[in-house]
């Protein structure tokens, strides 16, 4: 079932004071929304790398255990990584939320359909790999408690948000890897840790 509510609109609420959140975003749509609301030190936007979003996720979360990660990613690219849900699963990262906004296409190739519009259910896969904690999310009243959850369960947690296909406007994120890697380890570890 595809979703009403607005991609764009979902992330700028679930991040509403989001302190010290490390935030990665897959590809495309994801990467231009978080664009368009932040330009923090602790944002990672990935561009070339469809299906490794949730994957760099769990790698932060293992490395920084006392800060909280979300990904952000999209239901196309959560299907072509869907090992990662049993490796985080495995993991057990109490820290880490993989949010899939999915409006069931690939909006980065000319929006035909994914599997989740033919009856994919990506938090049904999520449970079955071992999540302790996964939610669909299909209406406006249910971000509140989603955002809560962010911030204070004990994860991990997969949050499918069906989301509405929109035209939202481009906005770029910086893509060189190496200036994105640097700004976060000199947030995270100090400028001591910027490496060439």
């Amino acid at each position: 079932m595809s979703g009403t509510l607005d991609r764009r609109a979902v992330m700028a609420r679930l991040l509403g004071s989001r302190g010290e959140m490390i935030v990665i975003t897959g590809l495309g749509a994801t990467a231009w929304d978080l664009a368009s609301l932040s330009d923090s030190p602790l944002d990672f936007p990935l561009w070339g790398a469809m299906g490794g979003a949730a994957m760099f996720g769990l790698g932060l979360a293992l490395a920084q255990p006392e800060r909280r990660v979300v990904v952000f990613t999209g239901d196309g690219e959560a299907l072509m990584g869907l090992g990662a849900f049993s490796t985080i699963a495995a993991a057990r990262p109490a820290n880490l939320s993989v949010v899939v906004l999915d409006n069931e296409r690939y909006g980065e190739t000319g929006s035909q359909r994914t599997h989740t519009a033919s009856g994919t259910d990506l938090e049904a896969v999520a449970r079955a790999c071992g999540f302790p904690h996964t939610v669909t999310v299909t209406a406006e009243e249910q971000l509140d408690g989603l955002r809560s959850d962010l911030h204070t369960l004990s994860g991990p947690i997969l949050a499918v948000v069906k989301v509405a296909l929109t035209p939202d406007p481009m906005t770029l994120p910086p893509r060189d890897g190496t200036f994105l890697k640097n700004r976060m380890r000199a947030a995270l570890l100090g400028p001591g840790a910027i490496l060439e």
